[in-house]
């Protein structure tokens, strides 16, 4: 086991039940359903790499570098994607009207979330 990897996990998985149950409860009827969906998309997102990063912590015992590529890459993709698209959903409320600076971050997230899992994959053909 990782302990890098397991408090990185655990730590974005607080945050995701956190930030569910804040979209759940305190932006319903505050945002459009747009910015819900979106917001709800974040969430899902961030709870699944969650679960791959949990997974990683179970192969990252030996020091391998496409472990620790998926690694980071999940951790800025979860920042970038998830990241982006909470401030997005929320610009109505929060007057940042940025969006073209966080549009474009949105699928940078999404191109490290698939290296994340391309490096897993590979990783896994190479181990023993």
């Amino acid at each position: 086991m990782n302990k890098r990897i397991i408090l990185t996990a655990a730590f974005f998985g607080m945050i995701a039940v956190v930030l569910g149950a804040f979209g759940a409860h305190g932006l319903s009827g505050r945002i459009n359903e747009q910015g819900l969906d979106n917001w709800h998309t974040a969430v899902n997102y961030q709870f699944y790499h969650t679960f791959a990063l949990l997974f990683l912590a179970t192969f990252s015992r030996a020091k391998n570098t496409l472990i620790n590529l998926s690694y980071f890459s999940f951790t800025i993709g979860i920042l970038f994607f998830s990241g982006s698209l909470y401030l997005l959903s929320t610009r109505e409320l929060t007057g940042i009207n940025a969006v073209h600076v966080l549009g474009p971050i949105t699928p940078l997230g999404g191109i490290a979330l698939i290296i994340g899992w391309g490096s897993l994959f590979l990783a896994t053909l190479k181990g023993r």
